[in-house]
């Protein structure tokens, strides 16, 4: 079975006949000044991303409008698609603006003040913070970081609308710097009006997965959800777990969620940091008992921002999530401002190309298959893996029978996926060893097949004679059944 030269989601990825070595593991890459010239999009997509990440933190609704659209026109030039994902910026404390950087020292006081007028009514030094209630959710003794964990300091006195604090971390503070509060529940909404108004502009442009920033609970999908439903939207749901109450309430938000993201960066900042790695493992396999993917972000490749070669650390790093069976990893900072954008999606690549051989073929044992087509599914799983050289083909309107046996991890199998709906085909970009294909579906179920085998042969996906699992609807008398048939490649 031989990939073809350029498809979708693991195009770049040869399957020699004797070793089917697939990739089934999804990359995703955050369009920044590096990457948004036609340019660099096209050689991005043609290198084997998969997804395109939005970063709305630095972003416009025009912003958005416009590199999808560019998007969608280099994809059609290089004959590959990728499928676009906003990520909204979600609530954030932040301290206000500074006329020049402060410069604190271990025992300093820094005052932290809800009002503008507060910042001068003391001789020590004071800066605002845009959250009101700052002074009622923390309590004397807690910890407040700043600036993504750089500054710590240790909450002495509390007043109706200022924190006072004792500077543990020596540091420079510049203005509008990200305030995180270990262990505290803040009353913030999950969107911010700026986060529905790129929302708006998302939706226009056509995006495919909306990632939702400092998920607490399952009602802040639910409220993303309504939203989007409100303004009918498709977009599947990625809620980020970033800070300790998602954690805590991780079961409950990936059963609501389309998809989780371990955003390491500032969970990496929330929780003890010695434990992140363990908590990352805790998420992946919890989103595998729900058969929900799950995306590895943040650091993964750091030192490529300005090193054209990683550390060994960060090989071992996503060797780790390869072997744990993450759905997709992702690059940040490698991809938007970094040196090395292009290089930095073929080491993944290598990565993977090596690791993923090594994993067990064991299939997801966590996942509960209570209906009966459940469980046929991976009764496919099984039958390929012990075809060898074969593959699933699976026609579908919703995305589930793809997202389904990508979460039975069937490793060493390709889940060609066939659906008549573009933004079902997008979506389905982000699953662990799904490779999805868009085409008009016949009235007529055999032809339907038909059509899907011989494209599968006529691009190189499979030779001639190769044998596939085929999950689809047949009519016997006058009644649809669900199948699973033994087809050959013509």
């Amino acid at each position: 079975m031989m990939t073809p030269p350029t498809t979708n989601a693991s195009a770049d990825i040869a399957i020699p006949e004797a070793h089917p070595n697939y990739r089934h593991t999804k990359i995703i890459a955050t369009i920044g000044p590096a990457t948004d010239s036609e340019e660099m999009l096209g050689r991005l997509i043609q290198s084997g991303v998969d997804v395109m990440r939005l970063n709305m933190a630095h972003g416009t609704g025009q912003w958005v409008q416009e590199i999808v659209a560019r998007v969608r026109r280099v994809s059609k030039q290089v004959g590959r698609d990728v499928a676009m994902m906003i990520d909204v910026k979600g609530p954030e404390i932040r301290t206000g603006p500074v006329d020049a950087p402060i410069t604190l020292a271990v025992g300093d006081t820094l005052r932290l003040c809800v009002r503008e007028a507060d910042v001068s009514a003391d001789a020590s030094v004071g800066v605002t913070v845009n959250y009101p209630d700052l002074p009622r959710d923390v309590g004397v003794g807690a910890t407040v970081l700043v600036d993504s964990g750089l500054m710590r300091l240790r909450v002495l006195e509390i007043d109706e609308f200022t924190v006072h604090c004792e500077v543990l971390t020596a540091g420079t503070l510049g203005s509008r710097r990200h305030i995180n509060l270990p262990g505290v529940e803040v009353k913030l909404p999950s969107l911010t009006e700026k986060d529905k108004d790129d929302l708006r502009a998302g939706v226009e442009a056509g995006i495919d997965f909306v990632a939702l920033s400092f998920v607490r609970r399952a009602a802040d999908v639910d409220a993303l959800r309504d939203f989007l439903r409100e303004l009918g939207s498709p977009a599947r749901i990625i809620a980020k777990i970033e800070e300790q109450a998602g954690v805590r309430n991780m079961k409950n938000i990936i059963r609501c969620s389309d998809a989780i993201m371990v955003a390491r960066g500032d969970l990496g900042i929330e929780i003890d940091f010695h434990r992140l790695p363990l908590v990352q493992t805790e998420l992946v396999q919890a989103c595998q008992a729900e058969g929900k993917p799950v995306i590895i972000a943040t650091h993964l490749l750091e030192s490529m921002i300005s090193s054209p070669i990683p550390t060994r650390a960060e090989i071992s790093d996503v060797c780790n999530a390869v072997r744990e069976q993450a759905d997709a990893v992702m690059l940040s900072g490698e991809t938007t401002t970094g040196s090395y954008p292009v290089e930095s999606v073929e080491v993944l690549k290598h990565i993977l190309r090596s690791t993923e051989p090594s994993v067990s073929s064991q299939l997801n044992d966590r996942i509960k298959l209570i209906e009966p087509k459940d469980k046929m599914l991976r009764s496919s799983a099984i039958l390929a893996q012990d075809l060898g050289q074969s593959g699933i083909l699976v026609f579908t309107r919703s995305g589930f029978l793809a997202y389904t046996l990508g979460a039975l991890r069937p490793r060493g199998v390709p889940i060609f996926a066939f659906t008549d709906i573009e933004p079902i085909y997008r979506q389905m970009l982000l699953p662990w060893g799904v490779e999805p294909f868009l085409m008009e579906f016949s009235d007529d179920p055999e032809v339907t097949i038909r059509n899907a085998l011989e494209r599968l042969r006529n691009n190189k996906w499979c030779p001639s004679g190769a044998w596939l699992g085929v999950i689809t609807n047949a009519l016997a008398h006058e009644k649809i059944i669900d199948t699973l048939q033994l087809r050959r490649v013509p």
